[in-house]
């Protein structure tokens, strides 16, 4: 569990490096993003029968990096549409 943890931390850590422009986002949210981007990936890659979702492995891995990617976009746009509609 505590791997798994790590893990999300650090692809939720690439993806906001990945994803250009700044981000609004906290380490907690970070943490959280990438924790949901791994169970992406490693479902992606067990469907495709690379290995178990909880096994690292190199597709599971870029999944999870696109996925966390889109994630973050996804939350800044949330996130900045209720930003500038509080104005």
């Amino acid at each position: 569990m505590i791997g798994f943890i790590v893990a999300g931390l650090i692809i939720g850590a690439l993806a906001r490096l990945i994803k250009p422009g700044k981000q609004h986002l906290g380490i907690v949210a970070t943490l959280l993003l990438g924790l949901v981007g791994s169970v992406i990936g490693g479902t992606i890659a067990n469907l495709l029968g690379t290995g178990n979702i909880f096994e690292l492995n190199v597709l599971g891995f870029i999944v999870a990096v696109i996925a966390s990617v889109l994630l973050i976009g996804v939350a800044e746009g949330i996130s900045g549409g209720r930003r500038t509609s509080l104005r």
